[in-house]
């Protein structure tokens, strides 16, 4: 399996090639020359493989599919090593619950940070090790937060060899429990940054830096966001996972093998829901792969008029749901490829000069767009925080069920794409002890704390504050690396 670039560079690499080095030489983003086809025999064997030897096992039989650098059964042991119910708190790793007759959520939170990201940051925390060490070579990770991925990465890659970690996060637009998890980690190897403005800007400098090739070589950076597709990859797996558990009640009809279901997928940086994308592109049944926004609606707007419009930074809203307040979709490039065609070259003008000179791009009059919602089948919608609140209450009235703030906005907006018959799978993104104040707004009581987590925001912190300026950032690097 070779990998080439959204914006056309000629090199095409194997997958640790580019799982150490995360952006493109040219800036784009690296997918595989071609999607890997799972016909619904093999679907039926996976189902198998989830139902008798777990989620690790699973994740092997996707993940293989994309790496043939790494020998299986090295492959299969570190998916072993990273999907264990001691890490994960249950046999599943992501069980799946009915709220009603056709409306679940997949519990994507059970991970050691609490939130979704550690699905597939265990994962790539374990392949960085592997892959140094059969290198005998070191890196530096630079990467970007609004919120859970910092955490995520930070406790997946603490005290691992030859690895150290530079994360930028915007100051003060964490909740507190999210900065707590990350500012009062003491390990030598973990370097958190606070910058002042908003995540847009972080991701800005993650990009300029990684644009750097001299400077990228020199300080062996890589990154740990979605950019890299390693961690997208990993996200695949629970797609897969959440349909086996949504449709097993028919397994073995001929409608389970052809039934289909609905992803609602709250999203900011179009990494989580790109991974359905994938998992569709594929052959897994997904009738819908609905995007949930909250008040910064860019891939909303774009899914419902063709216009891709990136908000500066004054303009991104500060909201309940922090992890979502991005601008600037940095995934999104990957799905728009895709869309036009996998022309490279009109890629790279619109996500480059385009972006940089009008800061949006219109695609209403293009077939491609026209049509995308039957070939790729995106839908999205909105919520907001008095949205966000009411679906907290009803959840937790009506099902005992309490929810975090993202989890509400994509529950929000599932509702609206219900289609009888058809299962919709709503992705649980964090616990709700790390958005406690809204909670508390909502319902009148704290949320459930897991043990382990007391006092962390009184914790001692760790962090440098800077301003949004990539010389700073790199000097900071230069003088811990050196």
């Amino acid at each position: 399996m070779k990998y080439l670039s959204t914006r056309g560079h000629a090199d095409r690499k194997q997958f640790c090639e580019i799982l150490l080095e995360g952006l493109a030489p040219d800036g784009g983003l690296y997918l595989p020359e071609t999607y890997p086809q799972v016909d619904a025999a093999m679907l039926e064997k996976w189902r198998a493989v989830y139902r008798d030897s777990g989620y690790a096992d699973l994740a092997f039989e996707v993940l293989s599919l994309y790496i043939d650098d790494i020998p299986a059964d090295d492959l299969k042991a570190l998916c072993r090593k990273t999907y264990t119910e001691a890490v994960f708190g249950t046999p599943e790793i992501v069980p799946l619950r009915q709220l009603e007759p056709g409306l679940y959520l997949e519990a994507l939170s059970n991970g050691p940070t609490l939130a979704f990201k550690d699905m597939a940051m265990q994962l790539l925390g374990n392949l960085f090790e592997y892959e140094l060490a059969r290198r005998g070579e070191e890196l530096n990770i630079l990467g970007a937060t609004s919120g859970d991925t910092g955490s995520a990465a930070e406790y997946a890659m603490r005290g691992k060899k030859g690895v150290r970690v530079f994360m930028t996060s915007p100051q003060g637009r964490m909740s507190p429990f999210q900065q707590a998890q990350m500012f009062s980690l003491q390990d030598a190897n973990i370097h958190n940054i606070a910058i002042e403005g908003v995540f847009d800007d972080c991701q800005d400098i993650v990009k300029a830096v990684s644009s750097d090739l001299d400077f990228k070589r020199k300080y062996k950076i890589g990154t740990v966001n979605s950019i890299n597709w390693a961690r997208l990859l990993a996200q695949v797996v629970y797609y897969f996972a959440g349909y086996f558990q949504a449709t097993q009640a028919s397994t073995g009809s001929a409608r389970s093998e052809g039934q289909k279901v609905r992803f609602t997928v709250p999203s900011g940086n179009f990494g989580n829901v790109c991974a359905g994308h994938v998992a569709r592109m594929m052959g897994l049944p997904i009738d819908k792969l609905v995007v949930a926004t909250n008040e910064n609606d860019v891939l909303d707007e774009f899914f419902r008029t063709g216009v891709y419009r990136v908000r500066a930074s004054a303009d991104t809203h500060e909201t309940s749901s922090p992890s979502m307040d991005i601008s600037k979709a940095s995934n999104f490039e990957r799905f728009v490829f895709d869309l036009l065609g996998r022309d490279a070259a009109r890629v790279a003008d619109l996500f480059g000069a385009h972006l940089s000179t009008q800061g949006r791009f219109d695609l209403s009059g293009d077939t491609t767009f026209q049509s995308a919602a039957r070939h790729y089948g995106f839908a999205s919608g909105k919520s907001t925080h008095a949205d966000r609140l009411q679906t907290i209450r009803d959840t937790f009235a009506r099902f005992g069920t309490m929810i975090d703030t993202h989890t509400a906005d994509g529950l929000k907006v599932a509702r609206e794409h219900l289609l009888a018959g058809v299962p919709m799978i709503v992705l649980e993104t964090a616990l709700p002890i790390k958005f406690a104040a809204t909670i508390e707004e909502a319902l009148g009581q704290s949320p459930p704390r897991p043990a382990g987590f007391e006092g962390i925001e009184d914790l001692p912190k760790r962090v440098q504050l800077m301003p949004a300026d990539v010389v700073a950032v790199k000097a900071y690097i230069a003088s811990h690396v050196d």
